[in-house]
């Protein structure tokens, strides 16, 4: 598994969380049934923090980004229950026009395709500047230059003489640093990454994801990290909430949760990840498939496929409990944690 030479310590999280999410549940009403993507997620992030929050495809992890962002399609969707507290304000009691006044200027959002987010038949000049001709009043010819600015600023070579071209004119990876710039004209408080180096080769990932950690620090902003990849969350994120069902199934310091993960689906993901001291050896996989959302397995929803499952396991649902006697503040929705912790110690 991923390991750093130093490992610095989460951030101070005594003041208050900039985003609170509390108790949240999602639903998509089909022809099929009720599919409940969301099933009381909790979680804060704070300004400075880094939060990655891992799982499968299907967890709940980008349905929680769009429900917190205000962009969840509804109908089919509807947010059942919870609240969504950013800087002490309930959002999901908000008007649309004053949710509309949050984003972008406060919170903003990368997504994991940018040739399909950009608009092909404007420049990207155009759409940075976009930006500030809405928010700002800025006049076409001050929004320009500031959109070249923007460019510099997430190390596109040539922004001057590149400002006018078309997202397709434009590598993966530039695509993707002009959508950080997109997310970071405003300078919002909060920025939420969905996947954001999908289908972009390792070199470029990196670069990616080293781009998004400088602008963090540089700016002090919370971020969420959506990703399946626990490789490229190891030296960026501070703490990792690990999504499955639509629950939050762990919660922990990252370097803690690499060390010695708490909840069984926690360490099947660990295995899973391609180890150069494993060369040679049949690559680990989680037997059998994410739950069908609109028929949860009841009890653990993890049960049908962990290899600890006992009868309690197939009849209660964990909580997410605290763990304890081990460092940082953690947090396993399982019933045999103690039991996990002592098998990673192996």
């Amino acid at each position: 598994m991923p390991q750093t030479e130093t490992q610095p310590q989460p951030r101070s999280t005594t003041a208050e969380p900039l985003l609170d999410v509390r108790d949240l549940h999602v639903e998509f009403r089909t022809r099929d049934g009720v599919a409940k993507a969301v099933n009381g997620v909790n979680y804060t992030v704070h300004a400075g923090e880094t939060l990655a929050v891992l799982g499968e495809s299907g967890s709940g992890k980008s349905v929680t980004a769009q429900a917190v962002m205000g962009i969840l399609d509804v109908p089919p969707g509807r947010i059942a229950g919870g609240e969504i507290l950013f800087k002490g304000r309930d959002l999901l009691k908000l008007k649309e026009d004053e949710r509309r006044k949050v984003r972008g200027a406060e919170m903003a959002m990368i997504f994991q395709d940018a040739l399909s987010a950009l608009n092909p038949v404007l420049s990207v000049g155009e759409q940075l500047g976009e930006m500030f001709v809405v928010h700002k009043g800025m006049s076409r010819k001050d929004a320009k230059a500031r959109a070249v600015e923007l460019m510099d600023r997430v190390r596109i070579p040539a922004a001057k003489e590149r400002v006018g071209q078309y997202p397709h004119q434009f590598s993966g990876g530039m695509r993707q640093r002009i959508m950080i710039a997109m997310a970071l004209a405003l300078e919002p408080d909060l920025i939420i990454a969905d996947e954001p180096t999908t289908a972009l080769d390792v070199t470029v990932q990196a670069q990616v994801m080293e781009l998004l950690a400088d602008l963090q620090r540089e700016l002090h902003m919370g971020l969420i990290l959506i990703t399946h990849d626990l490789g490229v969350v190891a030296d960026v994120a501070d703490t990792i909430a690990v999504m499955y069902a639509g629950r939050i199934v762990e919660r922990a310091p990252v370097h803690e949760i690499y060390k010695a993960p708490a909840h069984p689906y926690t360490k099947g993901l660990l295995e899973s990840i391609p180890r150069l001291d494993q060369k040679g050896h049949e690559l680990y996989a989680i037997k059998g498939l994410p739950p069908n959302l609109m028929n949860i397995p009841p009890g653990c929803a993890f049960h049908p496929r962990c290899p600890m499952a006992q009868d309690v396991c197939r009849s209660v649902v964990p909580p997410l409990a605290e763990v304890t006697g081990v460092p940082g503040n953690r947090r396993s929705a399982c019933h045999f944690w103690k039991e996990t912790l002592d098998a990673a110690d192996q």
